[in-house]
């Protein structure tokens, strides 16, 4: 079989720990021999990001606006530990936070759904997509530890030298100050992100903060949602049957726990974090969740929604068996596949994209997995596979399905 022919690169940006052996692993198994692959391949692992001052992690966001498609690997982001461990010259910022910064974008993160697989929550029977807005709050924040007594102020100094000052604390004692912002624009740009995803998949969405204690940092967020869904969105919506509506977020837990699934759950970028990864547990397992950023100007850049599995590395190292699941870092690559394929054209590349995606999924319903899906599958005595055997075991359903 002749490969297909790809025109546009991919912005690739490999990463750490054993999802960068499993990295390997795919293109090697299930992308090569079908494709030629072209990529502007960027090494964001944890010692070129320090080699390069976290200059490659920029460089990898500009790649991804000049050719408009991104595929990315798990990385680390360092914490005291990590530091010690690699020796890095500093605590670098997370890789993802710094992409998703440059791009403007909005983070949405669904389940892969595999018969077999029962989700906790026995009533979601819809895949639930978490929308987590991408910019700011707890991700670019600045800290302080306070020494000792005195006062904390909140301090706004305008281009105009208009001043507007707040209290934030009267410490009679040690203790710590975090400051936390967001823009106007990246708001906004959110919430045509995700009312627009909601029209292009003709799905209910839901917006949820806690405005009734953060009245303005949390109200600004939920006024500017109303405003944009009121004057761009709202005829739409209703032409198409679907449904907008903002609730608290301890509600909407409540009714998401309760609901059968099928919607889109808009966050804050925290709250986004947080809730991505029990709906992906509760579904199954977090190596089941897609994960796509996608930006105003029509960027997309793919990622697995969950690390770089430490563990396992550590195991791989010492030339242990290892059986990781490479599904999500799998669709992660056919997510930009088929979005490379649709944007110039390449119907060849969409179609492999859906059969690869379809190969995973009828490889594990086959009863072949690796151990973390065994543990959660309802199929009478699976065969569990090292992380390459399940590799391979998807190959032979793919060269299958490609007849």
């Amino acid at each position: 079989m002749s490969k297909i022919q790809m025109n546009t690169p991919l912005v690739e940006m490999d990463g750490d720990e054993m999802t960068r052996i499993l990295w390997k692993m795919i293109k090697d198994e299930l992308l090569l021999p079908y494709i030629d692959l072209k990529t502007e391949y960027y090494d964001l692992g944890l010692e070129n990001r320090n080699n390069t001052d976290d200059q490659v992690t920029v460089d990898s966001a500009n790649a991804t606006l000049k050719y408009g498609v991104a595929v990315k690997c798990a990385t680390i982001t360092p914490n005291a530990a990590r530091v010690e461990e690699y020796k890095l010259k500093e605590m670098w910022k997370s890789p993802n936070g710094t992409i998703r910064a440059i791009l403007d974008g909005t983070v949405f993160r669904a389940p892969i759904l595999v018969k077999g697989i029962v989700p906790y929550v026995s009533n979601w029977t819809k895949p639930i997509t978490i929308a987590r807005h991408a910019y700011g709050d707890v991700y670019k924040n600045v800290e302080i530890k306070v020494p000792g007594k005195g006062k904390a102020e909140l301090v706004f100094t305008g281009e105009d030298g208009q001043e507007i000052r707040e209290t934030i604390h009267n410490f009679d004692g040690p203790g710590i100050i975090q400051g936390i912002h967001n823009t106007r624009k990246s708001i906004e740009s959110f919430a045509r992100a995700c009312f627009g995803y909601a029209v292009s998949t003709k799905q209910d969405i839901w917006f949820a903060t806690k405005d009734t204690i953060s009245k303005k940092y949390d109200h600004t967020f939920k006024d500017i949602f109303q405003e944009i869904y009121d004057a761009e969105f709202k005829a739409e919506f209703e032409k198409l049957g679907i449904e907008y509506f903002y609730t608290l977020i301890d509600d909407a837990v409540a009714r998401v726990i309760r609901s059968e699934g099928g919607f889109i759950w808009a966050c804050k970028n925290y709250d986004g974090d947080v809730m991505s990864d029990m709906v992906a547990t509760a579904y199954g397992d977090l190596s089941m969740m897609t994960s796509v950023l996608v930006s105003p100007s029509g960027v997309y850049e793919y990622e697995a929604a969950h690390g770089t599995v430490q563990r396992h590395y550590y195991k791989y190292l010492k030339g242990e068996e290892t059986s990781t699941n490479s599904v999500a870092t799998i669709f992660a690559w056919t997510g930009a596949l088929r979005k490379r394929g649709e944007l110039d054209g390449i119907s060849e590349l969409v179609t492999f994209a859906d059969k690869l995606e379809q190969a995973c999924i009828k490889t594990i319903e086959d009863g072949k997995m690796t151990k973390s899906l065994s543990l959660i599958s309802t199929c009478e005595n699976p065969t569990i596979l090292d992380s390459l055997g399940f590799i391979k075991a998807i190959r032979e359903t793919l060269d299958s399905l490609l007849g």
